[in-house]
């Protein structure tokens, strides 16, 4: 339902837009992934269309696949009595850049990933479905909060959609390796 909601609200403001993914993950993309791992909280809302003004909560458990550079968001959103799943996840694909999925991907009602670029404390993934273009920019400030915004392209502007504020709700040493 609230997946739905969500994609009702980035479907129908949609145009292109093109955010080209490096062809080589660096340290610093590898280091930003790192401090995604943990447990997140926070609010949420949407912000443009349909249901707009809507707020919700959301939990999430964020990891990095093992080996490689990216990470997944797995949890999910509530708003009153009614839990969605919510999941996203994303990997560098040497020459094709970042690849992955929000929700179940482009196939079923989610959105793919399509490129991404991590430029110091932030990450930028490019979204498509059919002719929905779009970006989600996760943006790091400190090792206990995130911000996420997912935005749409309109008439060559990019309009924010749905923002979250996320914070970290474990007590893990942010970017810590365990060699045991």
């Amino acid at each position: 339902m609230i997946a739905r909601a969500f994609l009702s609200a980035l479907l129908p403001v949609v145009a292109s837009m093109a955010v080209v993914g490096s062809a080589h993950a660096s340290e610093k993309d590898k280091r930003f992934f790192s401090k995604v791992q943990g447990e997140w909280s926070g609010p949420g809302e949407i912000v443009a269309g349909k249901y707009k003004g809507t707020r919700f909560t959301c939990n999430f458990t964020g990891a990095t696949p093992d080996g490689k550079v990216g990470m997944s968001l797995d949890g999910g959103c509530r708003v009153g009595l009614f839990t969605q799943k919510m999941s996203a996840s994303v990997e560098h694909k040497g020459r094709q850049g970042y690849r992955g999925t929000f929700m179940d991907g482009a196939i079923g009602e989610g959105l793919d990933v399509v490129g991404g670029n991590v430029n110091g404390e932030r990450v930028t993934l490019t979204l498509n479905r059919n002719q929905l273009n779009g970006a989600m920019l996760a943006r790091l400030p400190n090792d206990d909060t995130m911000h996420v915004t997912v935005s749409v392209k309109v008439d060559n502007e990019m309009v924010p959609v749905i923002g979250m504020n996320l914070k970290r709700m474990d007590t893990r040493a942010v970017g810590s390796i365990d060699n045991r």
